[in-house]
């Protein structure tokens, strides 16, 4: 039986150095023609959410057309800025070294279960040489749902569409950084590795209920052993 092992980007694999709130901002001042007065919380959700609640703090309805217009003009704003990701930001400790070693694996499919819509995390994933190890078409993305726990089933019926096995919560493991990738895996059938490189503490991962939590990526055997035992 093979697992599939879905990956959070943001503070799980990368840092970004702080240029996704900067795109944000600068995609909004240009289609609205002022600055936001705020830019909705962004660690562990999605595109869809962020730019829905981007909208209501600044007094914008978020209409259909609009959030369109928005997400595609995002997504190019991205991967226009991609060289500045590799200058700005970093790939966290071992977190190279755990996809090579679970690419190397023909009882693993990785792919992604992030917030970042997939034109984003195709541009975050080939600014820093990660892409390689993932089967992009067998994840799911910020557009897909403003909640991340559907993803997780969403990403099981790519993984199987496309490989033939059956993915349930009993052969799919999540791994990120915040209690909402917890939730995600656990409402949405998936068994979680917590990682404590992002915002929350270990302490309050454990607490949302993550299964295993680990302090990073740093030592490769130790988060091979946990994924796949997960």
């Amino acid at each position: 039986m093979r697992t599939l092992v879905l990956w959070d980007i943001d503070h799980t694999l990368i840092n970004a150095g702080g240029l996704s709130s900067e795109i944000y901002g600068t995609v909004f001042h240009r289609l609205i023609g002022r600055p936001p007065e705020k830019i909705a919380a962004m660690a562990g959700r999605t595109d869809l959410a962020i730019t829905t609640e981007t909208f209501r703090h600044n007094g914008i309805e978020p209409t259909d057309d609009l959030t369109s217009s928005f997400t595609t003009a995002l997504a190019e704003a991205f991967t226009a800025r991609q060289d500045e990701f590799a200058d700005r930001g970093h790939v966290l400790p071992g977190a190279r070294a755990a996809l090579k070693a679970l690419a190397a694996r023909t009882d693993v499919i990785q792919s992604a279960l992030t917030g970042n819509m997939r034109p984003i995390a195709v541009c975050k994933l080939a600014a820093f040489a990660l892409i390689d190890f993932f089967d992009l078409d067998a994840g799911a993305y910020g557009l897909d749902g403003i909640e991340r726990p559907p993803l997780v089933k969403l990403a099981q019926q790519r993984a199987t569409a496309k490989y033939g096995d059956e993915f349930t919560a009993s052969n799919t493991v999540l791994i990120g950084d915040t209690p909402h990738d917890v939730r995600a895996g656990h409402e949405g059938g998936a068994h979680v590795v917590a990682v404590a490189t992002g915002a929350t503490p270990a302490s309050d991962l454990r607490l949302s209920g993550a299964e295993v939590v680990l302090p990073d990526l740093a030592d490769t055997p130790t988060v091979v052993r946990a994924i796949l035992r997960a």
